[in-house]
């Protein structure tokens, strides 16, 4: 039988832990952790992030600062607007959420971001920092699945792992980690859209994260028996039963991966809510370096 990972859960536990760590810090007279969250346009998805982080930050003691822009703003305003925030000493990090609209070159707006301030850790010297082991900002998802297999005490090193997508977001740097010493020290292999054995590279792996962007994309013939399964897939479907008209569905077909498994992580309340907690352990840790 298997077991579920409550991402859900354990981010409830990590933030309590958070709130109670800033709170003894008030108490002494420090300032709280600042996170600020700029927002373009209205996308879905992205207003219903931004929204969680507001909560998060209000759940971990935090003050938190909502920067709206409509989706016609100017590049150079809203790159004059980061370069504010880098230099305002009251905010501890502060992140832009992607994506962005087609006319904003995003590659320029995360460099023009204070790396001590990224606490999305999207910046190129994070990522390169991170690739060689060095302190930095591991970006929240990546950072999430290794919090929730280090909570969960599921054995990595010497394990084969199978990461599905090379996205900058997640399967590139959840290789990285998954690779090093001090977090996976695993065996990794990095299948995508174009890899030829991917099915059977997956058959072969006692842990397979699911970062390809496709629904119900894992099944049952490609998952060994006791294999740990991590599911980042967050696509909406349409639902006609949902209020909302939709439902989320991961990469993993659950209801018939799930009895092979023996860890397994839900969609919703997998590893969404533990993307969102790593952004909370960024900024504190922000806040803490200066």
């Amino acid at each position: 039988m298997y077991k579920l990972i409550d991402g859900k859960a354990t981010a409830a536990k990590i933030k309590e832990e958070i709130r109670q760590e800033v709170e003894a810090l008030v108490a002494h007279g420090k300032k709280r952790p600042h996170l600020a969250a700029i927002l373009v346009g209205h996308d879905g998805g992205s207003e219903t992030y931004v929204k969680n982080k507001v909560l998060a930050c209000d759940a971990c003691g935090f003050e938190s600062t909502l920067i709206r822009y409509e989706s016609d703003v100017k590049e150079e305003e809203l790159l004059a607007k980061v370069r504010q925030l880098n230099d305002d000493s009251s905010i501890d990090g502060f992140i832009v959420q992607l994506p962005l609209p087609r006319h904003i070159d995003e590659q320029k707006v995360i460099e023009t971001i204070d790396y001590r301030k990224d606490v999305d850790g999207f910046h190129p010297i994070n990522v390169g920092r991170m690739s060689i082991g060095l302190p930095c900002f591991i970006s929240a998802t990546p950072l999430g699945i290794i919090t929730l297999l280090q909570r969960y005490g599921i054995e990595t090193s010497g394990k084969k792992c199978v990461v599905l997508g090379r996205s900058n977001i997640v399967g590139k740097p959840m290789a990285q980690l998954m690779l090093q010493k001090q977090y996976g020290d695993a065996t990794v292999t990095v299948c995508h859209s174009r890899s030829k054995t991917l099915k059977e590279e997956c058959r072969a792996a006692d842990i397979i994260i699911a970062a390809i962007g496709q629904p119900n994309f894992v099944t049952a013939d490609m998952v060994k028996e006791g294999a740990v399964v991590i599911d980042v897939g967050t696509t909406r479907v349409a639902d006609k039963t949902r209020k909302s008209g939709y439902r989320l569905n991961g990469d993993v077909k659950f209801d018939e991966v799930a009895p092979k498994c023996s860890y397994i992580t839900p969609v919703p309340g997998g590893v969404g809510p533990m993307t969102i907690c790593s952004l909370m352990k960024n900024t504190l840790e922000a806040y803490k370096r200066k």
